[in-house]
Parts: C-alpha cells; sequence; structure tokens
C-alpha cells in the first residue's frame, strides 16, 4: 500500500532516522524546541533525543553556525536550522570563508559535514526581509552544495545524503512544500546530488521548475493539455551540483525552455540554466525564456505578491506564447494554489 507523507513529516522522519543511526548526529537551530517545530519537521525530537543533541538557539547566526563548523571539526554531523534563509546573510562569513573552504586549504585532512536547513518563500505578510530565496548567492561558492528538492521523497532522501555528506550543505524548503504529499519509503534511502528529476513529458516545450515553482510548472503543464501543448517539467532537485545535462537533451528535443525561479533572475539559477543550455547546443536555434520574483523587494500585501510571485497562469502563458506565439488568444483558467489557501503561518 502506498504510504504518504507531507514533506515536512518526510524531513522529521530523515532527521530521526540519521539520528537514530549515527550518534554524532545533532540537530540545533532557532525554534526547533517550539511547540510549532518549524513546521512540524523537528517535532518529538528534543523529547526522543535529549537536549545534547536537539536544543534552540540563540538569535545569533554567525556564532551559530561557527559552532556548527566547531563541532563538525570535531566530528559531529550537526543539522542547524535556520527559520529564514534571509538570515543566511549574517553568517555568509562562516560559510562562505571557513564551512566551504576548509577541507581544500587543509589538503583533506580536515572535513565540514554540517547541513544547514534554510526556509524560503512567499507567506502572508513576510515582507523584504523575510521571503527571499538567497540560493544563487551560495551556488556561487566552490565547496558548498544546495539542496532544492520539491517533493516528500526527494526531501526524506537527499536530507539522508546531506546528513551523510562530507561537504557543507544548504537543504533549501519552500514554505509551501511543506504541506504537499507523496509517496515516502518507511525505510531509510538517499537521493543523489546532481540528478534531475522529470515531472511530465512533453514534446513541445521544456518548463523547468526550482523549489515549489517545479509544482508551479506542473500544474501549468496540466493547464497547457487544454491548448494541445504537450510540457516536458524538470526539477533540478540539486542547485550545486546541477544536473545541466538532463535540462539540455529536453531542450534538444523541444527547442524551447522556460526557467522559473523562487527568486530574481538578474545573475540567478535560471540564468545558469539558460546559459549551460545555449552553450552545450551550439548552433541550435532555442527559444529561452526565464521568469522569477519582479525586480524589486518583496511586497508585503496580497494583491502585490500575486504581481510579484510567478504564478500559473504566468507560467503558462509564456509556454504557449513560445509554442504558438503571439497572436494566440488561449487563456488558461485562474487558480490559487491550494497550499496558499490552506497556508496558516510562518511556522
Amino acid at each position: 500500500m502506498e504510504r504518504l507523507l507531507t514533506y515536512a513529516d518526510a524531513i522529521r522522519e530523515a532527521t530521526e532516522q540519521e539520528m537514530e543511526r549515527d550518534a554524532s548526529v545533532i540537530l540545533f537551530g532557532l525554534g526547533v524546541d517550539d511547540f510549532k517545530a518549524i513546521f512540524g519537521t523537528t517535532k518529538g525530537l528534543l523529547e526522543r533525543f535529549g537536549p545534547d543533541r536537539v536544543s534552540d538557539t540563540p538569535l545569533a547566526e554567525e556564532a551559530m553556525t561557527g559552532v556548527a563548523i566547531g563541532a563538525a571539526l570535531a566530528g559531529l554531523r550537526p543539522v542547524h536550522v535556520h527559520a529564514r534563509m534571509d538570515y543566511l546573510l549574517v553568517a555568509m562569513n562562516q560559510l562562505v570563508n571557513e564551512a566551504a573552504k576548509l577541507r581544500y586549504m587543509s589538503g583533506g585532512a580536515v572535513k565540514v559535514p554540517i547541513v544547514v536547513r534554510a526556509t524560503i518563500g512567499r507567506s502572508w505578510g513576510q515582507g523584504p526581509t523575510h521571503s527571499q530565496g538567497l540560493h544563487a548567492l551560495l551556488m556561487h561558492i566552490p565547496g558548498l552544495k544546495v539542496a532544492a528538492p520539491s517533493t516528500p521523497y526527494d526531501a526524506k532522501g537527499l536530507l539522508i545524503e546531506s546528513i551523510r555528506d562530507d561537504n557543507p550543505v544548504v537543504f533549501m524548503e519552500h514554505r509551501m512544500l511543506h504541506y504537499q504529499k507523496g509517496h515516502v519509503p518507511a525505510e531509510p534511502y538517499t537521493v543523489p546530488f546532481g540528478k534531475a528529476r522529470h515531472l511530465a513529458h512533453g514534446d513541445d516545450v521544456t518548463l523547468v521548475g526550482i523549489s515549489y515553482m517545479a509544482l508551479e510548472c506542473l500544474r501549468a503543464a496540466r493547464s497547457l493539455e487544454e491548448a494541445g501543448i504537450r510540457a516536458d517539467v524538470i526539477d533540478p532537485v540539486s542547485l550545486s551540483p546541477l544536473d545541466a545535462e538532463t535540462i539540455v537533451e529536453s531542450v534538444r528535443k523541444t527547442g524551447r525552455l522556460v526557467a522559473v525561479d523562487t527568486s530574481w533572475t538578474m545573475c540567478g539559477a535560471t540564468a545558469e540554466i539558460a546559459a549551460r543550455v545555449v552553450e552545450r547546443l551550439p548552433g541550435r536555434r532555442v527559444q529561452v525564456h526565464r521568469m522569477g520574483y519582479a525586480p524589486v523587494p518583496c511586497p508585503t500585501t496580497k494583491n502585490l505578491q500575486d504581481i510579484y510571485y510567478p504564478s500559473v497562469e504566468q507560467i503558462a502563458h509564456a509556454a504557449y506564447r513560445q509554442v504558438r506565439g503571439e497572436a494566440g488568444a488561449w487563456a488558461p483558467a485562474a487558480l490559487e494554489a491550494p497550499e496558499m489557501v490552506a497556508f496558516k503561518g510562518p511556522f
């Protein structure tokens, strides 16, 4: 019988199973002992493993990231929970100049097996400093791995892979994904870095959705079927390393790419994806369209947020224009994602 878990429960189960398997795995971060337990992802872990292995932290992101690095150098495998990716900026020196480089600078004598969980994405009234997806900054840094799974299955498997990895990993979670349900095996398993996942198959246009945008691209693909357009939908799953070849092979077939991000397009993940596609298809005429946040800070009101973030309708429109041209009169049905309606708060 198929076993369904939410994305949040898949993360909690992965953490619990790795802590049971390996006594060197510890968990700490802002709110891990809160009654809402970071969307439920840390629920019951304090009671199960005790305060020596599960602990809240002060509001000191740089210092606590340093603690995570020191613990990793001493032989532990810390999972450090940041409630919001925005405040990884406070810890960038620790991540970029220490965690990402210590193994290289020591000639492999030391390793830094830390996982930094970071939440991104829209929600009610979070505004300019609590909604940012800063993964492109992290993709730029050699020595850091960046994970962005969109399904419960990949969330569990890739988190286990991240905890077992001897390199620092930033594990990106979009708020809206925590409520998604999917098939998740009960036993521990791993999902590799650098392997994208095909979510739907079609010959007309390639849709690449990063994190939550993979879900929106799937919805857009279903909408496009009404217009007789079949879309290939690809979820990169990990952003660094990035499986460009799967995307390139899809665009080789379709000749069209719509890449959709949970961040701005300027120097972003979609720019990297588009560049790799064009570089690997020399002489091939390829239509490329990138989508992401509007180029301003995130607004707080819903009517402005609806314009600010890419929507299913906007994605479907962009793909339709690529396939049928500007003259088409087709319009996708309006849709508000059910997780947006159900969302009740930041944690």
